[in-house]
Formats: C-alpha cells, structure tokens, sequence
C-alpha cells in the first residue's frame, strides 16, 4: 500500500524512525520488501535522479508496482530523493510518486525558499508532500557533491522562518552526517545540541537526517579481504538513531550500506566461485542478505513491529 509520508510521519513522531532505502533495481526492490515485511515495518523508498536514468524511470515504477501487488503487507511512500526542481515536477505529475524532495540547499535562504515554495504549491495541488532541505551535507552521493570547507550545519534560528515562508512538509537538517562512505574521521559524530535546538523552533515538525548509512565496519572488512580498497570508511552509529527519534527526526536516510551489501556479496562469490558467469545464485544470495540487513536496521530505527499500528492509522 503506498501511501504519503506525512501518514508515516504523524504515527511514528517522537518514537521512531522511518527508513528511507534508495534502490535501482530488481534485486534490491525485492530485497528491501522482504526485509521490511519480514521486521514488519513501514518504510520509504527512495529513487533518485541517478535511479530514474540509470535504465529508466518507468522500469522502476513496474518494479515496485509489482512489489506492491507480491507484498501486499507492505506500507510504504514512494520518495524522490534530491530532486531538483524539473525533476519534482516530474515525478509530480507522473501520478506515482507519493512524496518528492526538492534539494535547493545550496542555493542562498531566499533562494532555497522561493523554488522551494514553487514546488510545494504544485505537489500539495495533487495531494503530494514536500520534503526541503536547510544546511549543506558534506561527502559525495550521485550528483550530491559538496566539500567539507562548504558543508554547513543548519541553523536552527533559520529552520522556523525557512518552513513558515516554504510551506514544505518535513525538513532535512545537517546535525554532522555526510553522504558516502567516508562520513567521519577520529571522534566525530552527530551534532545533537544542534537537532535539540531545530526541535524547539519547530516543535512536531518531521525532521529527516541524510548520509545516515552507518558503514558497518564487517561489511567493509569482508569487502576489502575480497579485493575491495576501502580503507578508512566510517559511518553514523546506529545506536544513535533512537536518540534521534526522540528529536523530531521521523525519517533516517540509508543508500551507502546498501551498496556495501551488493558489493560485498558479489565480490565474495565470484572470488570464492571464479568459474560462475550466471548472475542469478549471486542475485539470490543479495536479495536474501539485503533483506536480512532492512530487518536489522529496522531494529535500530525502532519501527519494526509498528506496522499494524501503522496500519490502523494510515486507513482510519
């Protein structure tokens, strides 16, 4: 059942988060049913302009019709993440998606606001939400690049007038995490006394952190023991997540770790299989170890076990 995330978000505010998966293929579609169906939790997925071009939008929207009718437990939002403003009216008016991001943040305040408030008006016009972003994420994910001299915590004193002025339906805020696999060095970590402060300018609003893959350190390991150079690869703790929760954040963004798992296990069979060129057993072998890593997450993020609450709320 697709549904908006404002649903999502008004049942899980303040007790957890919604996981936000970014796929592109048929793989990672089933996998990332499986895992939520089987933790039994909500979930958004995510498709970004690099997903959409990768072979072709309408590819992705047949799989994950098709999910929807395989898994019909599931409850998700289909999500445009870092949409620039041609793309949010696309998928706008394509009719399938149920939520889109418009990505204006490094555009100045004014700016940000004013494309911002453009595609609000024609999301909300077809019964669409808008998620907006204030502050800059550092690290490198598809077209989301951005250094560390110009990465830029939000401002808590600006998030107020920034969803007053733009109308948007939840927020992403820059509390630390970066995009990618290289995300922290030595002791770094999540800017809470900032989120603490964004919380009270916006008391209930849906806050949303990007670059949230936290990069386990096996994965990286075992990716680099079979051939990989991933040295130095460090992500957010997801012991992290629950304490957020509690902050506002209803939605946590995943798409690194993802990556980790596919390579990690294609790498492993074809150095341990060298005389197999059939991509099926190593698909099958992704899909079951992708769906095994939602449901852990899921843990972490505290909705598994939610969805027939969910469920009571989002059809009441």
């Amino acid at each position: 059942m697709i549904v908006t995330t404002k649903k999502l978000f008004k049942a899980a505010y303040g007790k957890y988060a919604i996981g936000a998966y970014n796929i592109n293929n048929l793989e990672q579609a089933m996998g990332l049913f499986k895992g939520n169906v089987d933790s039994k939790a909500p979930f958004i997925i995510q498709i970004s302009k690099g997903a959409r071009s990768y072979t072709h939008k309408k590819m992705l929207e047949g799989l994950i019709k098709s999910a929807d009718e395989v898994f019909p437990d599931a409850i998700f939002a289909v999500h445009l993440d870092h949409g620039d403003e041609e793309a949010c009216y696309d998928c706008i008016n394509s009719g399938f998606y149920s939520s889109v991001m418009i990505d204006a943040s490094h555009e100045s305040f004014d700016k940000n606001i004013e494309i911002t408030r453009r595609v609000v008006d024609a999301a909300h016009a077809k019964g669409i939400v808008v998620e907006a972003e204030l502050g800059q994420l550092g690290g490198v994910e598809e077209h989301v690049s951005v250094d560390e001299a110009n990465a830029k915590l939000t401002d808590p004193r600006q998030a107020r007038e920034f969803v007053e002025r733009s109308g948007c339906d939840s927020l992403a805020v820059a509390i630390g995490t970066s995009h990618g696999a290289f995300k922290f060095s030595g002791s770094q970590g999540l800017h809470f006394e900032v989120l603490t402060d964004i919380q009270k300018e916006l008391p209930g609003f849906p806050l949303v952190m990007h670059g949230s893959s936290s990069v386990p350190q096996e994965e990286v390991a075992r990716i680099n023991a079979a051939g990989g150079t991933l040295a130095g690869a460090k992500g957010v703790d997801d012991n992290q997540f629950a304490k957020a929760a509690v902050l506002g954040v209803t939605k946590i963004n995943i798409d690194t770790d993802g990556r980790l798992v596919w390579t990690r296990v294609h790498r492993e069979y074809f150095r341990d299989n060298p005389e197999q060129f059939d991509l099926r057993p190593v698909g099958k072998i992704f899909m079951a170890e992708y769906a095994k890593f939602i449901a852990d997450k899921n843990v972490k993020l505290g909705s598994a076990g939610t969805l027939d609450d969910v469920r009571k709320n989002v059809t009441a």
